[in-house]
């Protein structure tokens, strides 16, 4: 089984995602993870997603989708998978088929996704200051809402209510594939 998780910074995709990672048998992976790891890589490529990230900058489209793609090549992820932060705009989601039959979009408010983020267990990561989260809270309405539509007009889209306690939005999740 091939999930896509969507939803605001602070929504609970990671928490969500290690739960359905334990309950279905297949692994959690952010594009974060995939990044930082072939960053690590002495290749060619890994070389230009150090230097990008480090930069500052983001992977464009074309060259996320394939880094992407080529990751999931890995034999641990032939049974499936849960995805997180990929696709992030519809050009992405339109590349990026790959068999997944569910995109769940869990939905907060951005008020809920701030009280989140700030209350996380103090362990403030360098891309949670206030502008950061502003500037991905904006990004997301511009760029993410949209790859919302996209799944939605395929009927692959599954909206979750992400304001309830993580024991029932893993519940509805569960409910909503049919597990």
């Amino acid at each position: 089984m091939k999930i896509i998780l969507i939803g605001i910074q602070g929504a609970g995709k990671s928490t969500q995602g290690n739960i359905l990672s334990e309950k279905l048998g297949i692994p959690y992976l952010s594009t974060g993870h995939i990044f930082r790891e072939m960053a690590k890589e002495k290749s060619k490529l890994g070389r230009y997603i150090k230097e990008t990230m480090n930069a500052g900058y983001l992977i464009p489209d074309d060259k996320t989708v394939e880094i992407v793609k080529k990751y999931l090549e890995k034999p641990e992820y032939a049974k499936g998978y849960i995805i997180d932060g990929f696709p992030r705009t519809v050009a992405q989601a339109h590349a990026f088929e790959n068999g997944a039959k569910k995109a769940i979009y869990l939905k907060v408010t951005d008020e809920e996704a701030l009280k989140r983020i700030s209350f996380r267990n103090g362990n403030e990561r360098a891309d949670e200051t206030p502008a950061a989260i502003a500037k991905r809270i904006e990004s997301f309405h511009i760029h993410t809402e949209p790859a919302i539509d996209y799944y939605r007009q395929k009927g692959m889209l599954v909206e979750i209510d992400g304001e309830k306690s993580i024991e029932e939005i893993s519940k509805d999740i569960l409910r909503s594939i049919g597990k």
